[in-house]
């Protein structure tokens, strides 16, 4: 059975034997979560989310919902730890970054579907003196505020086209896509 020590740096040792982990004296010796649970109790919480932190590949956190769900994270990255080997941190495999989402600014501006709300969008911002938000709206039968994002999240970020807002003479607002 494995007896793990941890000292005040909170550095990780994994023995093969209790008699080995009782020569570390200035360590505190567990071999089970029970046991580390029974420990950490007498340890402030920041001091399990500084521990937490300073393991290898894991994801820094502010703090625990619960002493329990720390002892539990914190025992199960150092199960890997090579008795024998002395004080060491534990191996724990970085998280692999997922890959962003890259918006493909390819010609969408043409893969509306005919008939669509998107494609009733594209024809009145791409006529000359473009469209009002009132206009766009009896279009779609969109409240002002789901017209307004439609124009920023899919045709400026998610298609890439540069809509752009003018004032007229009247006050009145008009949209259109800069070709």
């Amino acid at each position: 059975m494995t007896i793990y020590t941890i000292d005040n740096e909170n550095s990780f040792t994994a023995f093969a034997s209790a008699k080995e982990a009782k020569s570390k004296l200035d360590a505190e010796r567990f071999s089970s979560t029970k046991e580390l649970a029974r420990l950490a109790e007498k340890w402030p919480a920041p001091r399990l989310v500084e521990i937490w932190n300073t393991l290898p590949g894991v994801t820094p956190v502010k703090k625990f919902t619960s002493r329990k769900k720390a002892i539990l994270r914190i025992w199960a990255a150092i199960q890997n730890l090579d008795p024998h080997v002395g004080p060491q941190r534990p191996r724990v495999a970085p998280k692999k970054p997922r890959p962003a989402k890259q918006a493909d600014h390819g010609n969408e501006a043409s893969s509306a579907r005919e008939g669509s709300k998107k494609a009733e969008i594209l024809a009145l911002l791409r006529r000359v003196g473009g469209a009002t938000l009132p206009e766009l709206m009896a279009a779609t039968d969109w409240q002002a505020h789901s017209v307004r994002g439609f124009l920023s999240g899919t045709l400026r970020k998610k298609m890439g086209l540069t809509v752009e807002s003018a004032k007229r003479q009247d006050g009145e607002r008009v949209y259109s896509i800069v070709s």
